[in-house]
C-alpha cells in the first residue's frame, strides 16, 4: 500500500509539513495544496489516491471541495479523510453525508491518522496486497488470513501477523523499532519501543518450522530486517 499518492489539502503550512513528513515515513507520495482552487487543479491532473482535506479554509472551504468532487463522476471515488478543529458530532455527520470516509478532529497523532489512512484505503481497494506472499516454504495469504511453512499450518496472534506482513513486503531493508511502530502499530500512540522486541520473539518462536525464524535478523545498533541471506 506504500507508494500511493496522497494529497494534503490545508491553508497551514505548519499542518501540511507535520503532515508531509509523517506520511513519508510511512513510504507514501505527498503533494500539498494550500487553498481548494489548486487542490483541485491537483486531483484532476494527478488523480491521487486519498485526500487529506481541512475543512476551514479561506475561501472554498473543505466541505465544498468535497461536496463537489463527490458529485462528479471522474472524483467521486476518491477517498477523502476530513482534518478539522471541529469535534462536535452535528459537524462529523455533515462531512460523512457530503461523502468523507473519515473524519479525524485535530490535534492528532501522526500514527492515529497514518492507521485510519490506511483503513480507508484497504475500503477503498480490498483487492491491495491480496496476492499470497511465499519465501523458501513460508507463505502468507492475506485474502484468508493464513501463514503456513511447506504446507504447514504456523499459529500466531494478530500483531506477529502483522509483523511478518510488514517484513514479507519490505524484505532486505533495516528497520528500527521506532520505524517498525510506525508501520505495524500505528495508531496506538502508547506502545513503547521495547514492546517490539517481544513481538520479534514471539514471531521468531512462531516461524521456528524448518529453520524459518532465521528470516527475521537482528541488526546490530539498528533493529531488525527480513532476509534470506544468512550472515557470516
Amino acid at each position: 500500500m506504500t507508494g500511493r499518492k496522497i494529497l494534503i489539502v490545508d491553508d497551514e503550512s505548519a499542518i501540511r509539513d507535520m503532515l508531509r513528513v509523517a506520511l513519508e515515513m510511512a513510504e507514501y507520495q505527498v503533494m500539498e495544496a494550500s487553498n481548494a482552487q489548486d487542490a483541485h487543479s491537483i486531483i484532476i491532473d494527478e488523480k491521487p489516491d486519498l485526500i487529506l482535506l481541512d475543512w476551514m479554509m479561506p475561501g472554498t472551504s473543505g466541505i465544498e471541495l468535497a461536496r463537489r468532487l463527490k458529485r462528479d463522476e471522474v472524483t467521486a471515488g476518491t477517498p477523502i479523510i476530513m482534518l478539522t478543529a471541529k469535534g462536535e458530532e452535528d459537524n462529523k455527520i455533515q462531512g460523512l453525508e457530503v461523502g468523507a470516509d473519515d473524519y479525524i478532529t485535530k490535534p492528532f497523532s501522526p500514527r492515529e491518522l497514518v492507521a485510519r489512512l490506511k483503513a480507508v484505503l484497504r475500503r477503498a481497494d480490498p483487492q491491495i496486497n491480496s496476492a499470497p506472499i511465499q519465501v523458501q516454504g513460508l507463505c502468507l495469504d492475506p485474502a484468508s488470513h493464513r501463514v503456513t511453512i511447506n504446507d504447514q499450518s504456523v499459529d500466531m496472534g494478530p500483531t506477529e501477523y502483522r509483523l511478518l506482513e510488514f517484513f514479507l513486503t519490505h524484505q532486505e531493508r533495516a528497520y528500527t523499532r521506532s520505524q517498525l511502530l510506525d508501520h505495524v502499530w500505528g495508531g496506538n500512540v502508547y506502545v513503547e519501543e521495547r514492546t517490539v522486541d517481544v513481538h520479534i520473539r514471539r514471531l521468531r518462536k512462531a516461524l521456528t518450522v524448518d529453520g524459518h525464524e532465521d528470516l527475521i535478523q537482528t541488526v546490530r545498533g539498528t533493529g531488525y530486517r527480513f532476509s534470506t541471506r544468512i550472515e557470516a
